[in-house]
């Protein structure tokens, strides 16, 4: 998908420039309080933090390209009971880049301590998604005694074409040109594999992706968040994990395929998989209500007392 984007980009030239957008537009469009943006661990975050504040606390953690707004669905649906707290991690949604330069999994480890602290939470249950579900198994892995369980959907982690471990990917030189010319049907284009049903890729939902990717800065650190990708064996953390874990993977996901979950079930003793007919990497965009439901009831039995 990226070297489509990137010979795409490179045949475009100069009639598709993309400027970005201006800070204070996409607030107006996509910030629900002024105070969700936060000073934390040397950067600035946006978090969004709902919910019965004595309530179990749910952490969601969205995946490479995405933003917080990605769990909306799913959200709304939780805070009736549940604490939900979300943020962008940091040169994605509204969260600035990190001025530090470092998009590595362990910075990103450290800001979700950092969300916990700053909330207040001694444990919580870590929902993450693709990239987000790789920092969340590796959070759960090196701080168990702050993850009360884990649910990975379509979890990243495990080797693949242009991912080794212990090496850095090679990022296609033409993929820098996205700096200057994302249009809109082009990035539309590029998201419409992760859908299984292509009609979930509403024009309001393009458009937030595509004003999310014209912050300020957000097209260099998603490049450079690529080149710092540093895969390790999966295999040893996973089998550190003592949270209850549930896999959520849609069966027709075309970005991490179904099957790779055997290898997460191999390796996290106790582990449960669900997977979703007819549903694609998205599976809280795609049908969240249908989605919903296994994830409740998990969340539910672990709230149990």
């Amino acid at each position: 998908m990226l070297a489509a984007l990137a010979l795409v980009l490179a045949l475009l030239g100069g009639w598709a420039w993309t400027p970005d957008l201006d800070r204070a537009t996409l607030e107006a469009r996509y910030l629900a309080a002024p105070a969700d943006m936060v000073e934390l661990a040397g950067t600035r975050l946006h978090v969004r933090d709902t919910g019965p504040r004595d309530a179990p606390v749910v952490l969601l953690m969205h995946g490479f390209g995405a933003s917080l707004h990605t769990w909306e669905p799913w959200a709304l649906a939780l805070q009736d009971r549940y604490r939900v707290i979300r943020f962008d991690l940091p040169g994605s949604g509204l969260s600035p880049p990190d001025p530090s330069g470092d998009y590595t999994d362990a910075r990103s480890r450290a800001l979700v301590t950092a969300v916990l602290d700053h909330a207040g939470v001694a444990q919580a249950t870590i929902v993450g998604h693709s990239m987000g579900g790789r920092i969340a198994w590796s959070y759960a892995a090196r701080e168990p005694q702050r993850v009360r369980a884990l649910v990975l959907v379509a979890p990243d982690g495990f080797a693949s074409p242009g991912f080794e471990y212990g090496k850095a990917p090679e990022v296609p030189a033409l993929l820098s040109l996205m700096r200057y010319a994302l249009p809109e049907p082009l990035l539309r284009r590029s998201l419409r594999p992760a859908y299984a049903n292509p009609d979930v890729m509403t024009d309001a939902l393009a458009q937030r992706y595509h004003d999310l990717l014209r912050a300020p800065g957000a097209r260099d650190a998603m490049l450079e968040r690529m080149r710092q990708i540093a895969l390790e064996d999966p295999v040893p953390w996973l089998r550190r994990i003592t949270a209850p874990t549930l896999l959520l993977w849609g069966e027709q996901d075309a970005m991490i395929p179904v099957r790779n979950a055997t290898d997460y079930q191999q390796a996290i003793a106790g582990s449960t998989l669900v997977t979703l007919p007819g549903i694609g990497h998205l599976p809280h965009e795609e049908d969240p209500a249908g989605a919903l439901v296994p994830l409740r009831r998990f969340l539910d039995a672990q709230a149990a007392p």
